[in-house]
């Protein structure tokens, strides 16, 4: 009988926080066409005319806030995942990111390497669907399987935002800063924003996703890929575990690019909003990242409570990502010894 490797597949980071290297990434990540959805000749034009001259400045200088003795904070901590997930589990395991190193290509190449692998389960690390973030991964993937002709099946997870073992490990990782409740007023759900289109682009009946009233809470076939109506229910099933009121938390889209319509309501705004209601003390989680990042640890940790403050705040703590929790772990190792329960 074959074998059977995993590849995990996250986001990715510069090589360097410095100008040069944060320019090559990101030159990389905005001209695939999953992320910016433009024809490629004017995706070309807007990414060298109007992003690569001024953004990887205030981006290098973001990551320097940030960077560790063992560089990006992303890559370390997925790393520190990958070593936890081979002491757990006895197959081939690989990590890898959408854009930078280690490459998907890479990795699949050094897995596919491994005496008898037939088959490789693929997780990008994503519990919410959008191409910009799960197609994009996994069509790398078959493209490596492609371009090598490797004779592998790819069997590739499914969006577990509302996987109990997800919402278990999430609840569990924020445990200790919910019952500190000294610590917050209120709680901020800030997930990573996406443009309107993406969301109308994959909603098959071209007349539900932000076309009817209450359309992530009607139940539709468009649910299975629009990322809205996961998020909201990430959040549902989180606050179902944990007992939270209603008036205790709220939803909102941070790390905004371009003048593109974005999901709202914005999280620089909402933490405005909150300061500026009498609210002193804000816990702030972020469930669309696994791992600790630059939107995470800069974007929140950083800007967020400067901006929280700014308005009238007192206190923002972040709470971390799952990153290495020992229920997270718990969680990928199950998975990965009997895939079908996460997709």
């Amino acid at each position: 009988m074959g074998k059977r490797a995993v590849l995990l597949a996250n986001l990715g980071s510069p090589d360097n926080p410095d100008v040069s290297s944060v320019r090559r990434y990101l030159n990389q990540f905005l001209m695939d066409p999953y992320v910016i959805q433009l024809p490629w000749l004017l995706r070309r034009l807007i990414v060298g005319l109007f992003v690569l001259p001024f953004r990887p400045h205030k981006s290098a200088e973001a990551y320097q806030s940030v960077w560790t003795d063992r560089g990006s904070p992303l890559i370390a901590l997925s790393m520190d995942l990958l070593t936890a997930l081979q002491k757990a589990v006895e197959m081939p395991i690989g990590m890898s990111m959408r854009y930078g190193k280690p490459s998907i290509e890479s990795e699949m190449l050094r897995l596919a390497k491994e005496p008898g692998i037939e088959e490789i389960f693929f997780i990008p690390l994503y519990p919410h669907y959008a191409e910009s973030t799960v197609t994009t991964s996994f069509r790398e993937a078959e493209k490596v399987i492609t371009k090598h002709n490797l004779d592998i099946k790819l069997n590739v997870i499914s969006p577990f935002f509302n996987n109990p073992d997800y919402i278990n490990a999430l609840v569990s990782s924020a445990s200790e800063y919910l019952h500190d409740n000294e610590s917050y007023e209120h709680i901020l759900f800030s997930y990573h924003g996406l443009p309107e289109l993406h969301l109308t682009k994959v909603d098959p009946t071209n007349s539900h996703c932000l076309k009817i009233e209450n359309c992530c809470s009607t139940p539709s076939p468009p649910h299975a890929t629009c990322y809205r109506h996961q998020v909201y229910e990430t959040t549902r099933l989180f606050v179902e575990n944990t007992g939270l009121n209603e008036d205790k938390y709220t939803v909102s889209f941070q790390s905004r690019l371009g003048k593109a319509k974005w999901l709202e309501p914005s999280t620089e705004e909402t933490l405005k909003e909150l300061a500026g209601k009498g609210v002193k003390k804000m816990l702030v989680l972020c469930p669309a990242f696994v791992t600790d990042c630059l939107e995470t640890l800069e974007e929140i940790e950083i800007q967020g409570a400067e901006q929280f403050k700014a308005a009238g705040g007192e206190s923002l703590i972040l709470v971390p990502c799952l990153n290495t929790h020992p229920a997270w772990v718990d969680t990928l190792s199950g998975w990965i010894q009997d895939p079908d329960p996460a997709g």
